[in-house]
């Protein structure tokens, strides 16, 4: 990873490619941090998009050439908003053109790209952000420090649920529903954010049974999923995912030896107060309460790991999402996929020898 010279609090000038979430970068990443970045120009192959958010933001510089962009030196940060199946191209060669490059989530559609991605930022001037934004909120920030505290204590077991509901009309975008160009389904594509979520707080899986159907959507990628997990650190987790879901949510609740944790049901903003945070015990209490007694409010979502990317970038903390990060995400929606197919377990980590590494849409029956 590229070194960052402390003390650079400049404005940072930012093209987003992709005017779709890339409007919700614009909304609540980068306007919210106007002291921070400034979005200069926009690429979208969509005409009539590329000029509504223009007029929109009041974005003068509009472009369809990707290309374009990296040669111009005036442009600190690519923000790259693309279909997932063009994700690698464009993250590998913004790097090369020496930019910093934020990239939506999956970062990529197989292990051996994240790898190839990852040996490119080694000698990248700029570094990789991909984006989980859901990772930001009072509520699932809390937790984080009660449970780096050790207060909570050994972790016994987790269910994550993402029911969420997506018709026809959602897959009549040309590029959604297709292994090509979506790279996969709820997996990949919904429930990656809350399975995220788990692992920021549980930390990493060591074992993996799972089952994926399409039941919902006439589509080629998956709309349900199941998934039992045995995690590094003993714990039991189970997850469940579909996008037929009435009601919409997202829930995660966690179960540790001194703590219960459950997030919010809010689909889009699991990471939000109010969470329940359960003690054991008045003692655990009073612990809890002096950790987060002096609590900073943190704005959920693309606000906050923006602004983060940022300081990050002007010496003053952490890469908030790594490459590294993203790479345990879809090493177990690859682990999902193989367990799926073969029937059998899984173990982690997964790597070139499994036959999911170099595509996970490769059959492995």
């Amino acid at each position: 990873m590229a070194a960052v010279e402390k003390s650079d609090m400049s404005i940072k000038t930012v093209a987003i490619v992709g005017c779709g979430i890339g409007r919700s970068h614009i909304v609540e990443g980068y306007l919210p941090h106007s002291d921070k970045f400034k979005v200069v120009a926009i690429c979208d192959l969509n005409g009539e998009r590329l000029a509504a958010v223009g007029d929109e933001f009041g974005i003068e510089r509009r472009t369809t050439s990707f290309a374009e962009l990296l040669t111009d030196d005036t442009i600190d940060i690519i923000d790259i908003c693309t279909p997932p199946g063009i994700h690698l191209e464009q993250v590998v060669a913004a790097l090369a053109a020496g930019k910093h490059v934020v990239c939506e989530k999956p970062l990529t559609g197989s292990l051996a790209a994240v790898d190839t991605i990852m040996e490119a930022e080694k000698s990248a001037k700029g570094v990789l952000m991909p984006i989980f934004q859901y990772r930001y909120g009072d509520g699932i920030q809390k937790a984080k420090r009660i449970i780096d505290a050790g207060i909570a204590g050994k972790a016994y077991t987790a269910s994550v649920e993402t029911f969420w509901l997506r018709k026809p009309e959602y897959y009549a975008v040309p590029w959604r529903g297709k292994w090509a160009t979506e790279l996969g389904g709820v997996l990949v594509t919904h429930a990656l954010h809350l399975h995220d979520m788990m692992m920021h707080l549980m930390g990493p899986a060591a074992r993996v049974f799972g089952r994926v159907a399409t039941r919902v959507n006439d589509i080629e990628v998956e709309d349900c999923a199941s998934a039992s997990l045995l995690m590094e650190n003993g714990a039991f987790v189970s997850l469940s995912c579909t996008l037929g879901s009435q009601e919409q949510i997202s829930r995660l609740r966690l179960h540790f030896e001194n703590v219960t944790f459950e997030s919010t049901h809010e689909p889009y903003t699991p990471g939000k107060d109010p969470w329940k945070i359960i003690a054991a015990n008045d003692d655990v209490r009073a612990r809890i309460d002096r950790v987060v007694g002096d609590w900073q409010p943190v704005a959920p979502r693309f606000t906050t790991q923006m602004g983060q990317f940022h300081a990050f970038l002007s010496g003053n903390g952490p890469l908030p999402v790594t490459s590294r990060d993203a790479r345990r995400a879809l090493e177990l929606v690859t682990a999902i996929y193989q367990s799926s197919d073969s029937g059998a377990e899984v173990p982690l980590p997964v790597g070139p020898d499994s036959p999911k590494y170099a595509d996970w849409r490769a059959r492995t029956k």
